[in-house]
C-alpha cells in the first residue's frame, strides 16, 4: 500500500528588508508583475524604476513593505518563493492629529489568489500601523476590481464618507511629468 502525504505549503509573512538583495529582487519582480496586470495598468515597470525602487524605498523612513513567502515542502528545503507584496507609506491625519498608513500596492501572484494571502499581509500591516500609533489604514482600489473590493471589505475597509449626503471620497491624480 502506497501512502500519499498531503503537503501544505508553509506561508510566511514578514517585513521586507530593502537592503537585502533577495528581498529587493522579489519586491521588484512582484511589483513588475502587478504593473503588467490589467489591475496595475498593463505595462511593465520602466528599467530605471526596476533598478532604483528598493533603494528609493530604503531611503524613505515612512515607507515599509510586507511580503508573503511560500515554503513548499515538496521543493528544496528552505527554498521560498515570494507570492505577495504590500507597499505602505505613513501619512498624517490632520483630523485625528495622528499618523495613518496608506496601503499603496497590494500584489498576490495569480496562482496564489484565493488563499487569503492578502488578508495575512493586511493583518501584518495593521499590526505595524498600530505599533506606529496610526489612527487608520487607507487604500485605493479600481472600481472594477471586484475580488479585491470583496477582500478589503472582509478585512473591515469601507468607502471613506464623512457625511453621507456629501458622498464617498474619490481618488484623483495629476501626473507632474
Amino acid at each position: 500500500m502506497t501512502q500519499i502525504f498531503s503537503t501544505t505549503p508553509r506561508i510566511t509573512v514578514r517585513r521586507v528588508d530593502y537592503a537585502d538583495p533577495r528581498d529587493a529582487t522579489a519586491l521588484v519582480a512582484l511589483l513588475d508583475g502587478y504593473a503588467q496586470d490589467a489591475a496595475g495598468g498593463g505595462q511593465p515597470l520602466r528599467a530605471e524604476v526596476r533598478q532604483g525602487l528598493a533603494q528609493a524605498l530604503h531611503q524613505r523612513p515612512q515607507a515599509f513593505s510586507i511580503m508573503a513567502w511560500v515554503d513548499d515542502a515538496t521543493s528544496t528545503p528552505g527554498a521560498e518563493t515570494a507570492v505577495g507584496l504590500i507597499n505602505c507609506f505613513e501619512g498624517f491625519s490632520t483630523f485625528a492629529c495622528r499618523p495613518l498608513v496608506n496601503v499603496h500596492d497590494v500584489v498576490v501572484v495569480s496562482a496564489w489568489r484565493g488563499h487569503r494571502i492578502a488578508q495575512r499581509m493586511l493583518q501584518e500591516v495593521e499590526a505595524m500601523a498600530r505599533a506606529r500609533g496610526a489612527c487608520k489604514l487607507t487604500l485605493e482600489v479600481l472600481s472594477g476590481n471586484r475580488s479585491a473590493i470583496r477582500s478589503y471589505d472582509r478585512e473591515g475597509f469601507a468607502a471613506y464618507t464623512l457625511d453621507p449626503q456629501m458622498g464617498s471620497a474619490q481618488f484623483f491624480q495629476k501626473w507632474l511629468d
